[in-house]
């Protein structure tokens, strides 16, 4: 891919000039954000906020397969603009009502295509959209994003499965979960592809975050820097050409070979979006509505049987209820106590992780001999909760219809579908068919072992969650170079941007710096309870695991009862303050109850939080904070309930790798 890649670039450089370069200009409806186009031998479009650059000349153009490049040798035919203020009524989200302003440039080019560019107040995007009677094949795509000078990132390479001498084609095969690093553009590592969202810092401490949006039929994009320069290029997937069974447990659909070419497309497409998302303020990435404004709206008419909520779940905690008079593990007595502990602390969901179907015959009908399913779906039914069904890809995928059929007739209410690992476009299409099927039997779909969202979730809302992220599973097995705690306040400044995240917070066992040790069977969180608990409001997750066992949560009822009332869904969402890597505090709002979460890195910290956006009245507060010794034991907590003061104002202390959580109620 990096061979043709050169000669696209080459193809290029090689066009001759053909028309006068022409410049057009964009601006955001607030006029401080202006995209500033520019067309001639190619199309290349910078990016300035209140006069600071942000994005300098990035070239745009896409090579299809009979030679033809989009974006070379461009002859504009018209320009149109227009202007939108539209309001998005979401379901399933951080915020019920998202307003859609932005101004808007369609150009169209001699060759039946079009480059769409689109100016928020936060940021800008553009998206190639193509007329032709045939159908055709991409080679590569163009996507720059070059920058004025060698500013610091926040980076996360692919996770490195071949080792040191992993080919840079073999890292698109990933399970898109890594830490970040915040380096200078120069020290990029040039043999290392990097996941998106990606932030760079730029002057003033404002953020420009790159990201993509509606990724239906496409390969998702990668980013690298293959030269030690300001720039960053993306990347993408060959289609597969060859593949086979293999992994985990021969679940996952590995790829031998690839084409020469990215992508099959429809005469009449219209390419993903990529966006600059700019911030002033780095909080202002927490509450970013980019990804979701610029998908698919949603194609269900019908979104009542949709149901957000919390999951009691087995995998992370091993099974290991305590206090009981029979042996647990994957069977049928087991789930009854998962179910009973769901029933009484108000949790909706219970999901049967791995085990549950016969291991390596890729056969979901094969339900192990431990398990009476049947009699699990009654006994939930009888407690007001529902099951959903853990699944790995290729057994799934075999028959999507067939077993979604099957199991929604039975009274399953949903899938989580894991150890997809790649994003190419057959992948990808595979997403956009399951939530189609999955929704036409009423089913959700969390997807496990997959890329970071790109606006599925509101083209098909059933499509609850996400994983793509460097989540609390591990924590069972990783040693103690792993800092945890900084990514957990790197994220929502950053992965949190694409969308809702599968992190699987909620442990009981928890641990200072120091303590820390993987254990596999009982493991156990960086940082302290209420880093825990806050995580439930700060991260976005609208099917949200509860990660421990029912007997911890037994033990520690205050706890295990604020977690289960923490709404998943929102009417509103503020980020308060924050910056990257170190501390965040985000409040949302479900009805008239406010809840706010707050977390900082290893560094103990005493914030000042304005209050002020809860409006005149009087509030309480149920308060989570850490406790005294919570440094020493990170289990230590104090539970109390305050008055809010008339000012609105509120100091809260946090612990070396600490929290903060309340939930506010208007008296």
């Amino acid at each position: 891919m990096k061979n043709s890649l050169v000669a696209f670039l080459l193809i290029i450089l090689a066009t001759p000039f053909i028309q006068a370069q022409r410049k057009i200009l964009l601006s955001s409806p607030d006029s401080r954000l202006t995209a500033e186009i520019r067309i001639g031998q190619t199309i290349d479009y910078s990016v300035s906020h209140n006069g600071d650059v942000m994005l300098a000349p990035s070239a745009v153009a896409m090579q299809l397969g009979d030679g033809v490049v989009l974006g070379a040798k461009p002859v504009l035919i018209k320009s149109v603009k227009r202007s939108a203020d539209n309001v998005i009524r979401a379901s399933v989200y951080k915020k019920s009502i998202i307003q859609d302003r932005y101004n808007e440039l369609t150009l169209n080019f001699k060759g039946n295509y079009q480059l769409v560019f689109r100016a928020y107040n936060d940021g800008i995007a553009y998206r190639f959209i193509t007329s032709m009677k045939d159908s055709f094949v991409v080679e590569n795509e163009k996507a720059e994003f070059n920058f004025p000078t060698n500013q610091k990132i926040f980076v996360a390479y692919v996770d490195n499965r071949g080792g040191a001498k992993d080919t840079f084609e073999k890292q698109f095969y990933n399970s898109f979960e890594n830490t970040y690093q915040h380096i200078l553009l120069s020290e990029y590592n040039p043999a290392r592809i990097a996941f998106t969202p990606l932030v760079v810092e730029g002057v003033k401490g404002k953020k420009v975050c790159i990201a993509e949006s509606d990724l239906l039929s496409y390969p998702g994009m990668f980013l690298c820097n293959d030269n030690a320069s300001n720039s960053l290029k993306g990347v993408f997937a060959p289609y597969p050409k060859t593949t086979r069974a293999g992994g985990h447990n021969l679940l996952q659909d590995e790829v031998m070979s690839g084409e020469s070419f990215i992508a099959k497309c429809a005469g009449k497409t219209s390419f993903p979006w990529r966006s600059v998302i700019v911030a002033e303020n780095a909080y202002e990435l927490a509450n970013s509505d980019m990804v979701y404004k610029l998908a698919t709206p949603s194609q269900l008419t019908d979104v009542s049987w949709i149901k957000p909520g919390k999951v009691a779940w087995d995998w992370w905690n091993d099974w290991n209820l305590y206090g009981v008079d029979f042996e647990t593990g994957v069977n049928t007595q087991t789930y009854k106590a998962y179910i009973d502990f769901a029933a009484e602390y108000g949790i909706q969901y219970v999901i049967l992780d791995e085990g549950w179907a016969v291991n390596l015959k890729n056969d979901l009908l094969a339900v192990v001999p431990e398990i009476n399913l049947g009699e699990l779906i009654a006994y939930a039914k009888s407690k007001n909760v529902d099951l959903i069904l853990w699944a790995g890809y290729n057994a799934f995928n075999k028959d999507i219809d067939g077993v979604c059929k099957h199991y929604s007739e039975m009274g399953i209410k949903g899938f989580k579908i894991d150890f997809m690992d790649r994003d190419d476009q057959p992948m990808v299409d595979f997403h956009y068919r399951t939530a189609k099927i999955a929704a036409k039997y009423k089913l959700l779909v969390d997807f496990h072992g997959t890329y970071k969202p790109t606006g599925l979730q509101r083209t098909f809302p059933n499509v609850i969650n996400f994983e793509a992220v460097h989540g609390l599973e591990q924590m069972k097995w990783s040693d103690t170079s792993v800092d945890q705690v900084t990514y957990d306040v790197t994220i929502p400044f950053i992965r949190m941007v694409a969308g809702p995240m599968d992190y699987t917070q909620g442990a009981m066992r928890n641990s200072t710096k120091g303590n820390y040790r993987p254990v596999n069977s009982e493991p156990m969180s960086q940082g302290t309870r209420c880093r825990q608990l806050a995580e439930y409001v700060i991260f976005e997750s609208p099917l949200n695991m509860l990660c421990d066992n029912p007997s911890n949560y037994i033990r520690e009822k205050e706890c295990a009862a604020f977690i289960a009332q923490v709404p998943t869904v929102w009417d509103e969402t503020i980020a308060l303050n924050g910056q990257i890597a170190q501390y965040v505090t985000i409040a949302r709002r479900k009805g008239n109850d406010w809840y706010l979460g707050s977390m900082t890195n290893w560094d103990a910290r005493t914030l000042e939080i304005d209050l002020s956006f809860l409006g005149q009245g009087r509030f309480s507060a149920e308060v989570f904070s850490d406790g005294k010794n919570a440094n020493k034991v990170a289990r230590d907590y104090l539970k109390q309930n305050i008055e809010i003061s008339p000012d609105k104002k509120l100091k809260i202390a946090m612990a070396p790798g600490g929290g903060f959580v309340m939930k506010i109620s208007k008296l």
